[in-house]
């Protein structure tokens, strides 16, 4: 079957690729390519893709910023759904932001509109859906905690779900069980405009001390009371490496790809946690999303 072809057909005004590159398009810069990469412009058009899909029994994933994927190396025969022409932004008595809005639109947005609670999430490779999937964020706040309601589509039916059903936990939300993100209602309250800007830069300052390079953010998700990349550091890990994959000498719960590898990575991810757990007991949980093929 001609995957793109069959696309197009159906739906011939949206955004479509063939031979879709993962190295391209996520933070940690390897993986194989993608059959076709479709970009619905509404939930009505997500939630007919996925029905056709579905129908056709053609596989296929969702792929935001890009910033916490690893994805094989090789080739995927389906189709990958992103969400860049889904930009909304409107303010009523709450924010709706499309799923493809980046985190720095969003930053922008609230600070022309002094909107208080987004400062956190300054420098954080996101888009507005893949923060509700991962519930992205930092330990002052998390997105969920910003979030009222979300728009989605499960198993090619549009729902909206109320913040109890997103089931937000610590990055962990029920839109990693194969649901899709088309746009969140976020709380919005009103700020000093000079005191979201100081908070803004605060938060982006913080970030730019983290390990530059190609990198998926942290790797591991902090155990209860704990810290991954403490952990990490303390079984001697730091630099650590597997091919042209290393563990990272200023942060041990950043990974850096320095080649082209996806299975480096995905080896290194697989040795520290089995390190970690040999050595304290403590099984570290990812962070980061698989996408295997």
């Amino acid at each position: 079957m001609d995957i793109y072809a069959l696309c197009r057909e159906r739906f011939p005004h949206l955004p479509a690729e063939r031979e879709f590159s993962f190295s391209r398009h996520t933070t940690i810069g390897c993986g194989g390519v993608a059959a076709v990469a479709v970009s619905p412009v509404g939930t009505e058009e997500t939630a007919a893709l996925i029905s056709l899909l579905r129908r056709e029994k053609i596989a296929y994933c969702f792929l935001g910023a890009g910033a916490n994927t690893l994805a094989s190396d090789g080739r995927f025969e389906g189709v990958v759904i992103r969400f860049a022409g889904m930009r909304g932004l409107a303010l009523a008595e709450s924010l709706y932001v499309g799923a493809g809005v980046t985190g720095g639109e969003l930053l922008g947005f609230a600070r022309a509109n002094a909107l208080a609670g987004f400062a956190p999430f300054a420098g954080i490779p996101m888009t507005a859906g893949g923060a509700a999937v991962m519930n992205a964020g930092v330990r002052e706040c998390y997105f969920g905690e910003r979030v009222e309601r979300a728009v989605g589509v499960e198993n090619g039916k549009i729902r909206v779900f109320s913040q109890k059903e997103c089931a937000f936990s610590e990055k962990s939300s029920i839109f990693q069980e194969g649901i899709a993100v088309t746009g969140v209602y976020l709380r919005a309250e009103r700020g000093e405009r000079a005191r979201i800007e100081a908070e803004t830069e605060f938060f982006r300052n913080r970030r730019r001390a983290l390990p530059k390079g190609r990198s998926m953010g942290c790797t591991f998700v902090n155990p209860p009371g704990g810290s991954a990349g403490k952990l990490i550091e303390a079984c001697g890990l730091k630099g650590k490496r597997a091919g042209l994959a290393r563990v990272s000498e200023e942060h041990a719960n950043f990974i850096l790809n320095e080649g082209d590898c996806a299975a480096d990575v995905a080896r290194l991810v697989d040795e520290v946690r089995e390190e970690v757990f040999r050595k304290t007991g403590v099984l570290l949980r990812e962070e980061i999303r698989r996408l295997r093929f």
